[in-house]
């Protein structure tokens, strides 16, 4: 699973976890829906669009972008694609706002001066390298995507242990607990599953979980996929990753 869209699986899953990392706890996260929108007829997509609610159209729009490799022209692109939207679907909100996601700030292209108006009055830059050694869930899953193997440990552990005595609803308790987990499955897909348990120390039942088992299963025909280019044996590969060697042997084969 790529980064980006284990970031947006987080605006998606977590949208006041979101709203507090843009610093807007304020904002009532159920009037939001999260949606990748079509542009009809343009060869484009929209990947993180938080549209409002009927009833709610009043409040501003929002679109996530997460960008971590320099792009010279994705101001440019962005944009663009924004006001074709805005021309196709008309949205009523009055406001909007956009919101890019860095990984580092090395990685933005400043936007041409003549956008300073929409930079000045629309758009919200977050660069996770930078972000502040606070105590927040929200702050700390952020920077959860940027660090090092060595602090990825500690910083998990901090953020399971946060988690566990802050969140009192059963249900959420565990939906974030195993999308922490997934960030570190997500990062590092070459170690193994008692490696991964040895970093985090979760238990099994957030294994059980079925958003943890999809992404588990895609980062092991990702790494099941490098290995046979490599030269490893189908065999090798099946028993390394505990997967089903029919399906790595369809792999082989594609």
């Amino acid at each position: 699973m790529k980064t980006d869209t284990l970031f947006y699986d987080l605006v998606r899953e977590f949208p006041q976890l979101f709203f507090q990392l843009i610093g807007k706890p304020e904002v009532n996260p159920n009037i939001y829906t999260f949606t990748a929108q079509e542009v009809k007829e343009q060869s484009f997509r929209l990947d993180g669009l938080l549209s409002t609610v009927t009833g709610s159209e009043n409040e501003p729009l929002y679109l996530v972008e997460f960008q971590t490799y320099k792009d010279d022209d994705f101001y440019e692109r962005i944009f663009g694609e924004l006001f074709v939207y805005f021309r196709q679907y008309r949205p009523p909100n009055p406001q909007w706002y956009l919101i890019v996601i860095y990984d580092r700030r090395r990685n933005e292209v400043p936007p041409h001066p003549r956008y300073q108006t929409l930079v000045e009055n629309h758009l919200i830059r977050i660069y996770l390298k930078e972000l502040p050694d606070d105590e927040s869930l929200a702050t700390g899953i952020a920077k959860l995507f940027v660090e090092t193997r060595k602090k990825t440990s500690t910083l998990a552990q901090q953020l399971i242990s946060k988690a566990t005595e802050e969140i009192a609803d059963e249900k959420n308790k565990k939906k974030v607990l195993a999308f922490i987990q997934n960030i570190v499955v997500n990062k590092f897909p070459e170690l193994s599953k008692e490696e991964i348990e040895a970093m985090i120390n979760l238990g099994d039942d957030i294994e059980k979980t079925g958003y943890y088992q999809s992404v588990k299963k895609e980062v092991s025909l990702k790494a099941a996929k490098k290995l046979l280019e490599e030269g490893d044996s189908i065999e090798r590969v099946a028993k390394v990753l505990d997967l089903d060697i029919e399906e790595v042997r369809k792999l082989a084969q594609k």
